[in-house]
């Protein structure tokens, strides 16, 4: 099988070419970083004509390289390669290992010769922080797992017994290679626990790993409903954890933000154009792994088609927001619910998510939030049902997942 092209990175990557910033690719371990680099990127350079001395690639996972875990003898490394006045590309894979490389990367910003890659993530260091410590000098490339027009390339099933392995197993590259129910469950629960929780125990020194864990349960169990960590510390109290403080579960959900392991959404108040910041919604990385922490028995497909459609408008470049419109019935006042509100550039739509429309009433039903905005703005809904598009009589269009997941351009029709 061939591998996966992850071919919109690697454009991103071919776009921020010799921008002048430290390209810095982010996201959860084991989601493809190191391999969007080295082979697909390396490979696009050599094709382009670079020559492969001039591409300077530094695992530092590899016990060959222990040496130039010494900030000193790394950076004397690099240099000793830059021997012409020809574009070289520096390539560092788990950069976070060697003590001090900001003065390292700081450095090289300065050769005009020199484009820099890097990667990390592990428990002392995540992506985040080097974004941090060199803004504005520093160019971010988020990788999400696969999306399923990704998978769909890369596994021999058709498109609808595709998607029913998507929705339940998510899109973790490694997974493709797996054949076996058992097999995928155990590298999907075994990445949860001993990756991603143990980094983020250990990177934090966290007492409480049993907050940590009831945390996670409670997001990947109300996964794409509102709440926040007042209700969720009511939730521990209630069970007798009358010392837990909210401060320490805000914090503690930070910690799953910060590992790219949970997505925290904010709500926007359409009408009032103000956020409203005293409660969200969260979303996985993946839905295989929210999937696996359940041990797959919580199987509410409107919400996991909520999370995968979120993670696509990500893929897509969208800032995405829940969103809420405030009506009027009789004297009272009522917010409606928007699943998602995207914007980018001077696009927007607004995106309602729902397994079928069976009869006019579903449709009247799902439309109502939408039709109370006041703007022109374009309006969809969709629906699981693979469906050629149509639009409503009331201008709203409506797309079946296969078309929304497997065409970028699909909400353009």
């Amino acid at each position: 099988m061939d591998y996966i092209k992850r071919e919109r990175y690697l454009a991103q990557l071919i776009r921020a070419k010799h921008n002048r910033l430290i390209k810095v690719i982010t996201g959860i371990r084991r989601v493809g970083k190191s391999f969007l680099l080295d082979p697909l990127f390396t490979t696009h350079l050599i094709e382009s004509g670079v020559k492969e001395s001039q591409i300077i690639k530094i695992n530092l996972d590899d016990e060959e390289n222990k040496e130039l875990l010494d900030a000193h003898k790394l950076s004397s490394y690099i240099r000793a390669k830059l021997i012409s006045d020809e574009n070289y590309y520096v390539i560092i894979d788990e950069i976070q290992k060697v003590e001090g490389f900001e003065a390292i990367l700081n450095g090289l910003l300065y050769l005009r010769n020199v484009d820099v890659y890097v990667t990390g993530s592990n428990s002392k260091f995540l992506s985040r922080d080097i974004i941090t410590e060199f803004r504005g000098r520093s160019h971010q490339i988020k990788v999400y797992p696969l999306s399923f027009a990704e998978f769909l390339t890369a596994t021999q099933l058709d498109k609808r017994e595709a998607y029913q392995e998507y929705v339940r197993y998510g899109g973790m590259p490694q997974l493709i290679n797996l054949q076996t129910e058992q097999e995928k469950t155990k590298y999907l629960k075994d990445l949860f626990e001993l990756t991603y929780l143990k980094d983020i125990i250990e990177r934090n020194e966290l007492e409480r790993d049993d907050v940590l864990d009831a945390i996670v349960n409670m997001l990947a169990s109300a996964v794409g409903s509102l709440t926040n960590p007042y209700k969720l510390t009511n939730t521990f109290k209630s069970h007798g954890m009358k010392e837990l403080s909210i401060n320490t579960v805000r914090k503690y959900i930070d910690f799953l933000i910060d590992d790219f392991l949970v997505e925290k959404v904010e709500r926007y108040d359409v009408k009032g154009k103000k956020y409203i910041q005293n409660i969200a919604k969260y979303y996985f990385a993946d839905v295989g792994l929210r999937n696996a922490r359940m041990n797959f028995r919580q199987q509410e497909e409107n919400k996991i088609m909520e999370n995968i459609v979120y993670l696509e408008l990500l893929r897509r470049g969208y800032n995405v927001d829940v969103g809420i419109v405030e009506v009027r019935e009789g004297d009272a006042r009522k917010q409606l619910e928007i699943d998602f509100v995207c914007n980018q550039s001077f696009q927007r739509y607004y995106i309602q998510v729902t397994q079928h429309l069976e009869t006019r009433e579903k449709t009247k039903q799902k439309s109502r939030s939408l039709l109370k905005i006041e703007d022109n703005f374009k309006k969809v809904i969709i629906v699981k049902d693979d469906i050629l598009p149509w639009i409503t009589e009331e201008g709203i269009l409506v797309l079946g997942m296969m078309q929304f997941s497997l065409d970028a351009e699909s909400l353009n029709i």
